[in-house]
């Protein structure tokens, strides 16, 4: 049986703050409490559900986001104008540049708790 992700656990300082972070990006709907949770419905039916931990460390994780190219200039043009930090690479090795890797668009930038948020306009996975 094929399976698909249906949520993901998003640690986090404040979770409504970075989730609302993202849906800035975004321009998605204002984040939903879920219990101990902020959700994060996106496309597909899978939801980002951030918690909030006050552990020592939040152990940074990578979230893809693969969206149309329309929608890449609009996000590009939010992180500009908010004059945040970005990177083509995962390694923040090419400040302020995107990326052109497998016929599309790409751009690295960490959210308030230092995971790392991606967002392609081609997937990486061909057949």
């Amino acid at each position: 049986m094929p399976a698909r992700l249906d949520h993901t656990i998003v640690r986090s300082r404040d979770r409504f703050a970075a989730a609302r972070f993202l849906t800035d990006l975004l321009d998605a709907p204002e984040p939903k409490p879920f219990g101990p949770f902020a959700s994060v419905p996106l496309e597909g039916g899978v939801t980002l559900d951030y918690l909030d931990d006050d552990a020592p460390r939040i152990v940074p994780q990578h979230l893809a986001f693969l969206v149309p190219e329309d929608e890449f200039d609009a996000i590009l043009a939010r992180i500009e104008e908010r004059r945040l930090r970005y990177w083509a690479d995962p390694y923040h090795h090419e400040p302020q540049r995107i990326n052109h890797h497998h016929g599309g668009r790409g751009v690295y930038i960490d959210d308030p708790d230092g995971h790392s948020i991606e967002f392609i306009t081609h997937t990486y996975v061909t057949d």
